[in-house]
């Protein structure tokens, strides 16, 4: 993402620098310490939560053969003197406890809960580490807990207004679908696509049962809408009597009502036992 000083927020800009290469001279700014890892702790409000232990193997590996090119960002610890928290690089820090290093190479710089969300928010993005229901939860974070508001996070995170306001929909979702996005099970275009469908869960389900693509999906929401349409809804009374026919047998009832065509009535049952009793009721 190019950083530049349209691009940034006051916030950022000041913390970040005005320009790309002022981040990169953050990065390697003399003020870089080490850090025993001990006193490196993840930090409560990292948007990211989901990490692939494969890709942190490999990069242990990587650390072991190379070492850590790129120091992590960090935050003196509110409640613990002498302890730091993770604010960009808790991937690299995982990585790094299994590589066996005793310190880490760290950039410490003051920042609030806000400017320290914007960062971890704005490097995961970068990486593409984050799934969009990370993403969409941190924006979400920042404008319900910081006052941002999706134009001026626009901005600063390097993203369109629509982007941010398209991925925070997908927090409407029921959580099962939000762990399948999380999971990569299916895609968040997939899950556009069925958030508005009356059952998104049985779409959702039927879409990764049939391996469906994004258009298909949409297909098959836009047929479930017209399906629901066309279903009227039961009257009170219908509702009712359903009931009523349901406590007497004591088995689900069903009552179908086409208007001047008549309708019907099922009984549901699941043993021969059940049906036996059905039949001794109904000849009373």
């Amino acid at each position: 993402m190019d950083i530049s000083k349209k691009g940034l927020g006051r916030g950022l800009s000041s913390l970040m620098g005005e320009t790309s290469t002022e981040v990169v001279q953050i990065q390697n700014s003399t003020s870089e310490i080490k850090i025993p890892i001990s006193k490196l702790k993840p930090s409560s409000i990292q948007p990211r939560r989901l990490f692939d232990k494969n890709s942190i193997n490999e990069l242990a590996e990587s650390i072991k053969a190379k070492g850590l090119v790129q120091p992590i960002l960090v935050r003196p610890s509110k409640s613990q003197n002498g302890e730091y928290e993770i604010i960009a690089g808790e991937r690299r820090w995982r990585a790094a406890q299994i590589a066996q290093l005793h310190e880490l190479p760290a950039v410490i710089k003051n920042l609030d809960d806000a400017e320290a969300l914007e960062m971890a928010i704005i490097e995961n993005v970068q990486r593409a580490d984050l799934s969009p229901i990370e993403e969409a939860a941190g924006y979400k974070k920042l404008m319900e807990q910081y006052n941002h508001t999706q134009e001026a996070l626009a901005p600063i995170i390097g993203k369109s207004r629509s982007h941010i306001a398209n991925i925070i929909r997908l927090l409407n979702l029921p959580a099962s679908i939000q762990d399948m996005i999380s999971q990569g099970i299916i895609s968040s275009g997939h899950a556009r696509a069925i958030m508005n469908a009356a059952f998104p869960e049985q779409l959702a389900k039927k879409i990764v049962d049939e391996n469906l693509s994004v258009r298909q999906a949409e297909k098959l929401a836009k047929d479930a809408k017209i399906k629901t349409a066309k279903i009227k809804p039961k009257a009170p009374d219908t509702i009712d009597l359903e009931q009523k026919i349901s406590e007497v047998l004591g088995l689900e009832a069903v009552i179908t009502d086409n208007g001047k065509r008549g309708g019907s009535i099922k009984i549901k049952y699941k043993t021969l036992d059940q049906l036996e009793l059905v039949t001794s009721k109904l000849k009373k």
